[in-house]
């Protein structure tokens, strides 16, 4: 039999599967994969039954019309971005189709791509599989993460040719500021890189706006800015995906997506565009950080309480807790939060290319119901004993 591809042979098996099938055998409370486990709210559930018998037929390429303008319309009154729906806005099979199909259109063997670490564990391997070279620079750390505007330049060489950037961040909670965004920006500029935003977040940030790089002076023409469904509404499952982007980048993103999924699912698309305008009839956002935020608050507490240092996430939905005073590693950390304590997360290592962090640090999810963060909390105060 002939060898597979050998790239294959570098990437480490997701976590997040991983987790989730050690968490249901044990019974242990699943902070680890970051999806909801309560209903979706009613509008969602009455959208999804509507487009039931809307069109079941394959979507155009680009995506639903409608729900592309809807898409324009909402990045115009939030985002402050001006979009064309024809030739800017793409619908794909969820974000992470969003960023691979970008990476392939985009790239050239041998290009070099921008992440900074800790890093979602998807991009070095998206990199990988379109023939790039991940190169990865990490964010400084003094209790909140910031972006490094030395370290950067020094990782930059002639064959950079991609930046991505994630915010709110996955894992640590950090949201980008504009200085960060300005300087980002301007290196950008400067190498003619483009740049991959990845803000799937983008509704859930807690005291901090958020600046989409993409509005910035300089950057429409090079900035492909992706979202989600699954991560807006909380429907995981759903896999609607987006990518807005100059014409030049939507192209070269469309010319891969065609060939990989062709379509997302076409009722989904339908349930997404009906969601969004009944989104704008009240306060989602609002209401969706107003919720988040409580959930922040209850398991950092429960997390402290117990014993834990915490960095406090200004956006997304996750928590990063410094576990080093168990004096364990941070797999037998893991390991004894897994199997004794009852909770699910996942190790900090797993989003660094060497599989090492800097610190023993767990990330737990807090995009859970009330009940199942009420369980954990009751755990981890009977469960756990840090020096």
């Amino acid at each position: 039999m002939r060898d597979l591809n050998p790239v294959l042979q570098t990437f480490r098996e997701s976590p997040f599967t991983r987790v989730t099938l050690r968490a249901n055998g044990l019974g242990a409370v699943n902070l680890g994969q970051g999806f909801p486990d309560h209903a979706p709210l009613s509008f969602l559930q009455e959208a999804l039954q509507q487009a039931l018998t809307g069109p079941q037929q394959y979507a155009p390429v680009a995506g639903l019309p409608a729900l592309r303008e809807e898409l324009a319309r909402d990045a115009e009154k939030r985002l402050g971005l001006k979009l064309d729906p024809a030739t800017e806005i793409t619908i794909t099979a969820g974000a992470t189709e969003a960023v691979q199909s970008a990476l392939q259109g985009i790239l050239q063997p041998g290009d070099e791509v921008i992440l900074f670490e800790p890093t979602y564990d998807m991009y070095g391997p998206q990199v990988k599989l379109a023939g790039g070279i991940p190169v990865y620079v990490p964010l400084e750390f003094d209790g909140a993460y910031h972006l490094s505007e030395e370290k950067l330049r020094a990782a930059i060489t002639p064959k950079t040719r991609v930046l991505i950037l994630n915010t709110p961040h996955n894992p640590t909670g950090k949201v980008f500021t504009l200085q960060e965004l300005q300087t980002l920006a301007r290196i950008a500029m400067e190498h003619d890189l483009d740049v991959i935003s990845d803000e799937v977040y983008d509704r859930l940030t807690f005291g901090v706006p958020h600046l989409p790089i993409h509005a910035l002076d300089g950057m429409q023409d090079r900035t492909l800015t992706v979202g989600s469904a699954g991560k807006t509404f909380a429907v995981t499952g759903w896999r609607v995906g987006w990518a807005f982007g100059s014409k030049r980048l939507t192209d070269a993103l469309r010319g891969v997506h065609q060939w990989v999924s062709f379509c997302a699912p076409t009722p989904l698309q339908q349930a997404t565009m009906l969601s969004l305008q009944e989104a704008q009839r009240f306060d989602y956002s609002g209401s969706v950080q107003r919720d988040y935020l409580q959930k922040r608050d209850f398991l950092t507490s429960a997390l402290q309480q117990a014993g834990f240092k915490t960095c406090t996430p200004q956006g997304g939905y996750f928590v990063v807790a410094d576990v080093s005073g168990l004096g364990l590693s941070e797999e037998q950390a893991f390991e004894w939060m897994l199997t004794e304590v009852g909770i699910a997360s996942i190790p900090m290592g797993v989003f660094y290319d060497s599989g090492v962090a800097p610190f023993a640090g767990l990330r737990f999810a807090f995009c859970k119901g009330q009940e199942t963060l009420q369980r954990a909390a009751e755990r981890l105060y009977s469960g756990c004993t840090v020096k």
